[in-house]
């Protein structure tokens, strides 16, 4: 989980509140977007699951561009081999209540000659401004991931999820269903695009994904592997630094025992009460002031700073103290939905798991990393649980990235 800014300076000047990637890229490494003709008009009410509606093209990079574009991210960039052009791509998929809507990805594809690619899912964190996402901001960590896994030989698929990016509404923020549709919508639209570029997908799909994304690795991990498109198969999962304990997540939000602790819950809270209608009124979990404005504030068209300028820091400060209890003892229906987001790893895949966490990160504690492992051993699962140090929640990132592309080339 992590809220993204656009730039290090504005990251600088909010570095006592949050912990957040902020990755300024030269205009060197960015071209200038680029239209490309959808194959038909389809509506989304029309169009199959996964159709392409729409596709724009946003990168066009030669190697040294996609390594100068990582080193300014602060990724290693020596697994870089080729080229990558990227594209914006609108898709349909459904909404929480299967009903059709249109989401948003970026798709990166290596400049090779290669007409067969080993495909990858790169699943993002935590984002709270639906344009700070892989397919609509060039400084994003998710862009930079996506163009790091794509240089080394293969497409990518990144989605941007329900209600970011191109997609109307808001997120659903830790809806497992709509999760895993709008991520295996997102793989069949890619692989639609690569059909128009004469390019085929291999079969067996890598998933990785960092904070949120973690915990979504191992749903989208788990419907393959039973079958939702006998088109993909599971290839290998390496969730990255992700809140695989939700309830415990939440209890510690609401004790303020995590970095970014009252912006995370408020997050939590109002994206759980537009889906499971989780209070009253904003008033019964929130305190005044802030009642009045923190739902518009979290609606997706606010940036970070202008949230976390608005909103007190500290969850006691924000919630009142009968929400947050609720929050700490979950009972009934939030807790069977919490048990769901506890119990991602609690299977066993047929791949090997390569779990990566930070023991220095204070937004997500490690224990939810030896959480998931402990689930995955119950069940027999073939996994490995590396520390990357003693880095932050972002840094967890970058110090994976690059031992996630030698993983996922293992076997090549």
């Amino acid at each position: 989980m992590f809220f993204r800014r656009e730039n290090r300076s504005t990251s600088r000047a909010f570095v006592a509140l949050t912990s957040i990637v902020a990755v300024g890229l030269s205009a060197a490494c960015s071209t200038a977007p680029v239209a490309v003709p959808p194959a038909s008009n389809q509506e989304p009410e029309s169009a199959s699951r996964g159709a392409v509606l729409s596709v724009t093209q946003v990168a066009d990079l030669n190697p040294a561009e996609v390594t100068a574009h990582l080193r300014q991210a602060e990724i290693d960039a020596s697994a870089v081999r080729h080229g990558v052009t990227a594209y914006r791509v609108v898709y349909s998929t459904i909404d929480v209540g299967g009903e059709p809507t249109t989401a948003s990805q970026l798709v990166a594809f290596p400049q090779t000659e290669e007409s067969d690619l080993h495909v990858v899912s790169w699943l993002h964190g935590t984002t709270v401004y639906r344009r700070d996402v892989a397919s609509m901001n060039d400084a994003s960590t998710d862009r930079a991931a996506a163009l790091l896994f794509a240089s080394t030989g293969r497409a990518v698929s990144a989605p941007d999820y329900l209600g970011l990016g191109e997609s109307p509404g808001t997120h659903p923020y830790g809806h497992p269903e709509a999760t895993v549709s709008a991520s295996l919508d997102a793989l069949r639209s890619a692989r639609e695009l690569a059909g128009r570029h004469d390019r085929t997908f291999d079969e067996e799909v890598r998933i990785s994904g960092f904070s949120q994304g973690g915990p979504a690795t191992m749903l989208l991990g788990r419907a393959l592997q039973e079958g939702i498109d006998p088109s993909f198969e599971l290839g290998a999962l390496a969730p990255i630094a992700g809140p695989f304990d939700l309830s415990q997540f939440e209890a510690d939000a609401a004790d303020d025992k995590i970095t970014m602790a009252s912006l995370y819950l408020a997050y939590f809270s109002i994206a759980w009460d537009r889906m499971y209608d989780l209070y009253d009124t904003p008033e019964k979990a929130f305190r005044a002031p802030y009642a009045a404005q923190v739902e518009e504030l979290l609606n997706g068209d606010h940036k970070t700073q202008e949230i976390a300028g608005a909103l007190p820091p500290r969850s006691e400060d924000l919630f009142t103290e009968k929400f947050l209890d609720s929050v700490r003892h979950p009972r009934g229906d939030l807790r069977e939905k919490l048990r769901t987001m506890d119990t991602t790893c609690d299977w066993r895949p047929d791949v090997p798991v390569h779990i990566f966490h930070a023991t220095g990160d204070q937004d997500v504690a490690f224990e939810h990393a030896r959480h998931c492992q402990r689930q995955l051993v119950s069940n027999g699962a073939e996994q490995r649980l590396t520390d990357v140090g003693d880095v932050d929640h972002n840094g967890t990132v970058r110090a994976a990235l690059l031992q996630v592309v030698r993983e996922f080339s293992r076997g090549d």
